[in-house]
């Protein structure tokens, strides 16, 4: 059974560390740094906007532990973006501070409570700690932020299907595939719930597509 943590959000599609790969080439050309030069460099690029985008580079490249800190330093030139607070919740998520993230997602809402990814998270996270009523609540919450996220969709489904409340897991995961037709997680979940309830042809038809998925 698939549940899904969110995408790290981020305006452009700009990930490079440019500050990385200054030192990098000074290191690669054998200069020496002018210190001065790079402290005022450092002090003009250093936004938060860039650490931001550094962080999410850190955190798809599965380096969330390095990402944590380039967050928090946005955070204390941007305290009150719900972004980077949502940013540093999943990095946090990743890393197993379940905690840490709620607090982080807590943040994010408590500043723009339509942020309904925040509210997906905390759910997944729910979940995962076995706290399904608080699981519940919070995807909820976020389906009336937006009721078109096929991911807080599945992971309702999930949920639902945790608690063999199998007809309820279907219809969450045909909403999913109702948004988006060939979301693997949610045909995967869909194929195993029409399982349970023994609707076997629908069952083979969800796993032809899953395996033309495969193959692509």
């Amino acid at each position: 059974m698939y549940a899904s943590l969110g995408k790290i959000r981020h305006r452009t599609h700009e990930k490079c560390n440019l500050l990385h790969l200054f030192d990098l080439f000074l290191a690669k050309s054998g200069k020496k740094k002018d210190l001065r030069y790079i402290t005022i460099w450092k002090g003009r690029m250093e936004t938060a906007e860039y650490l931001n985008h550094s962080g999410i580079a850190l955190t798809e490249a599965n380096r969330p532990f390095e990402a944590i800190p380039l967050f928090q330093r946005a955070l204390v030139i941007d305290p009150e973006n719900p972004m980077l607070w949502l940013n540093l919740g999943i990095a946090q998520q990743k890393t197993g501070e379940y905690k840490e993230a709620l607090d982080s997602y807590r943040q994010s809402v408590r500043i723009d409570d339509g942020m309904a990814e925040s509210w997906c998270a905390m759910g997944l996270i729910y979940f995962e700690l076995e706290a399904f009523d608080s699981a519940e609540e919070c995807y909820r919450i976020a389906l009336e932020r937006d009721p078109n996220s096929p991911k807080t969709w599945n992971n309702l489904g999930a949920l639902f299907f945790s608690e063999r409340s199998y007809e309820e897991a279907r219809r969450c995961f045909e909403e999913a595939l109702n948004l988006v037709p060939m979301y693997y997680d949610a045909l995967y979940n869909i194929r195993d719930v029409c399982r349970e309830l023994s609707d076997f042809r629908a069952a083979a038809e969800f796993e032809r597509v899953l395996r033309g998925l495969r193959r692509e």
